[in-house]
């Protein structure tokens, strides 16, 4: 690698503090500068009125009751699809199947041809043999477009293509009990043995954005095994059923691509899962045709390709060229959209030689585009017509802004635009022109003050306003959402997931995002308290209104515990923002009266609502509640002046935070085991670690107060060596695995 595109530290974090090099945050770097435009989600609420009925999706089309003229009895079906069907409708019956056997107890049997004398679930890719009633003509060069249509005693599933196949069985699922966000919300269908399909007639066009999907970015709980610090390593394996649920997931509600891959060691299987599940595999803006520029060094790749680890486009292009050669011949054989442009071999700016004009490096960018185009459309199979994205993220957008007429790449490339991190579009098109256009948007984000990886922050009225200047911007060819590991994200997520099927029917309301959450209630909830849940997202909004303020409450509560330090030890005590110290007051009492509100609201949920609840909206308030309420205690100790009495007070602050400890416990059940454990990007002294506080006050009243909270930011580097060591155990473990 030439000496201008290695980083240094200095030049690294200064370029771009996501990468691998990010040293463990620290508060002072988070709030360096405020959270731009700040939503007025809660003025919403207030304009909302009374929480209006809305119709419940999930089992819909089950009949209760007598079966009707025209219904469909399918507690003892069987699911027919062609040998000749894709491997995505495949998969969709066996999901179909194992979802009727959680409602039945009755696994219907997945055959190829029908049997005459059973009820049949049809799955068929439009064709020749379709009943009357199926609208052939509406279906016929659409793009995963399908009709479900109930006929004597058969189900058929027909798609345009076999994605719009696939998209039918995952829609009848639904609209039979089951929850596309099962694997989040913990929620299991309804049981009933006499499973009763109303008379259906649903057609479903073409979706608004070609290209949509979840991008799993910043893999820090995941992966697996653990590094020295104890974290989950930044490059290990994170296991194949986890990609899984993933992609599940983005299939039931109707999403088509993935980009699982940032850091983490990558496996073929995992990408060859996604693809013949019927998702397009893709990635992030610099990882150019899917050859993982991260591991040029680190994963053995330039060594493996038969190139260098130099990395310039002005002596040694076809030696780049040959790298990204290598991410196509591994991903040729896989649906795919391939990243193009030009960065460095981490996640920061590719190094131009001094002197080089703005117009230069535009006419090198789409030298190295069109490079990047040929070499796909050379490799790729004749039949595969290949889509490829250049994303505008960082300083790509302003060299755009300033040359569009000079970035003349391919038609065939999509202009992806960015969000500001943060959930609010940088800028989008502003005319029509001869390329397609989409955007790349962020619910998780890690890397300075917009990062949220533990609480979902970002507002469905932010979301809904944003993806309407997206969709009239015409920005609909594709769209990526960075949703990280996805929990905490699932509500916006699967918003967006609907806009991106069909925006037209998602804003045809007078308030779009008020419906979203009315409907988000009565659809995971109880209708009859619809109006205090409603209540409960208002607080909540209203208090975690920007990443800073899930860890509020942890920042004072550390100033005041190091006061205290100050204070036992004799040393100069430095004051306190007042205005902070009034702000933690206030949020204490808006805690309070939130909390009435969700104590009510739980008391009255059913088992598996009530533990999803506690999850999506109290857990994330207790994660600052308690370290606020702590930090109060703290207060009055720091008033008291008997030295006793203050370590009574000490001592009386633990107890919140040990209520935290057991609620984030309660928030780990199954598969979420360790989910909040310390990270290399939640570390034990950054305030985005849930158990610093409790750690911070247990080594207080431990040492009787003579260290300082306040701990150095713990520093990771490159450490290239390592990983390249840690790359070949995870290989040659993969290897034993084979064969023990």
């Amino acid at each position: 690698m030439t000496e201008k595109n290695r980083l240094s530290r200095k030049n690294f974090i200064k370029s771009c503090s996501a990468t691998l090099g990010l040293i463990g945050i620290g508060l002072p770097d988070l709030l360096a500068n405020p959270t731009t435009e700040k939503d007025e989600f809660y003025k919403g609420f207030d304009q909302a009125g009374k929480i209006e009925a809305s119709s419940k999706i999930r089992g819909s089309w089950v009949r209760k009751g007598i079966a009707q003229t025209g219904d469909v009895e399918l507690h003892r079906c069987q699911i027919v699809v062609g040998k000749e069907e894709n491997s995505a409708v495949q998969q969709a019956a066996l999901f179909l199947a194992d979802d009727i056997f959680k409602i039945t107890g009755h696994k219907p049997p997945v055959n190829s041809l029908k049997q005459s004398d059973r009820v049949s679930i049809i799955l068929s890719t439009l064709g020749d043999t379709v009943p009357k009633g199926i609208k052939v003509a509406g279906l016929k060069n659409k793009r995963e477009a399908f009709q479900i249509f109930t006929s004597g005693d058969s189900v058929w599933l027909a798609g345009a293509d076999f994605r719009g196949t696939a998209f039918a069985a995952y829609t009848l699922s639904e609209r039979i009990g089951i929850d596309p966000l099962y694997l989040w919300t913990g929620y299991e269908p309804l049981k009933n043995a006499s499973l009763t399909l109303k008379k259906t007639d649903y057609f479903a066009d073409s979706p608004t954005v070609k290209y949509r999907g979840f991008f799993h970015d910043d893999e820090d709980v995941l992966p697996r095994p653990f590094d020295k610090y104890g974290f989950p390593l930044r490059i290990g394996d994170v296991p194949l059923v986890w990609y899984q649920r993933f992609f599940e997931t983005a299939l039931r509600l109707r999403m088509n691509m993935v980009a699982p891959y940032v850091r983490v060691h990558r496996r073929y299987e995992v990408q060859k899962c996604a693809s013949d599940w019927g998702l397009f595999f893709t990635s992030h803006h610099y990882d150019i045709l899917l050859s993982n520029p991260f591991g040029i060094e680190r994963f053995h790749l330039a060594e493996r390709r038969g190139v260098t680890t130099s990395w310039d486009w002005f002596s040694n292009k076809e030696n780049m060229i040959r790298y990204w050669r290598g991410g196509v011949e591994e991903n040729k054989d896989v649906h795919a959209v391939w990243p193009v442009g030009l960065r460095g071999t981490d996640d920061h700016a590719y190094k131009f030689p001094k002197g080089t004009s703005e117009k230069e490096q535009a006419k090198v960018f789409k030298d190295a585009i069109d490079a990047q185009v040929k070499t796909v459309k050379d490799l790729v199979p004749s039949s595969e017509k290949p889509a490829f994205h250049f994303t505008l993220y960082t300083e790509m957008l302003e060299k755009y802004r300033k040359h569009p007429e000079d970035f003349k790449v391919p038609e065939d490339v999509i202009l992806v635009w960015p969000d500001n991190n943060d959930g609010v579009m940088r800028d989008l098109p502003a005319e029509k022109d001869k390329w397609k256009h989409g955007v790349y948007y962020h619910l998780a984000y890690f890397g300075g003050p917009p990062t949220k990886q533990g609480t979902h922050v970002i507002t469905p009225m932010r979301v809904a306003g944003q993806f309407k200047r997206i969709v009239d911007a015409g920005a609909t060819e594709f769209m990526l959402v960075n949703v990280s590991e996805l929990r905490e994200h699932v509500m916006e997520a699967r918003m967006i997931a609907d806009i991106c099927w069909d925006a037209k029917t998602f804003f045809d309301k007078p308030k779009p995002d008020v419906a979203y959450i009315n409907w988000w209630i009565h659809e995971y909830f109880d209708a009859n308290i619809a109006d205090a849940i409603f209540n409960a997202y208002h607080d909540y909004y209203k208090l975690i209104n920007g990443s800073e303020k899930t860890y509020f409450g942890a920042e004072q509560f550390e100033l005041i515990l190091q006061q205290l330090h100050q204070r036992l030890t004799k040393k100069t005590i430095k004051k306190l923002d007042q205005e902070k110290i009034e702000e933690l007051t206030r949020r204490a009492k808006q805690y309070d009266l939130a909390f009435e509100n969700i104590s009510f609201i739980l008391s009255k949920l059913k088992r598996e609502q009530k533990q999803f609840f506690f999850e999506h909206v109290a857990f994330g308030l207790r994660v600052d509640q308690r370290p606020t309420e702590a930090a109060l205690i703290l207060l009055k100790a720091m008033a008291e002046p008997d030295d006793s009495k203050a370590w009574d007070l000490i001592a009386e602050a633990i107890v919140p935070l040990e209520k935290l400890e057991l609620e984030i416990s309660r928030a780990e059940r199954p598969p979420f085991d360790k989910w909040y454990i310390s990270t290399w990007i939640r570390t034990p002294v950054s305030p985005l670690n849930i158990h610093r506080s409790y750690t911070q006050l247990r080594e207080f009243i431990t040492t009787n107060g003579a260290k300082t909270p306040v701990k150095p930011k713990m520093t990771f580097g490159h450490n290239i060596e390592g990983a390249k060591l840690w790359s070949k155990f995870l290989e040659d473990a993969e290897q034993v695995k084979a064969t023990y």
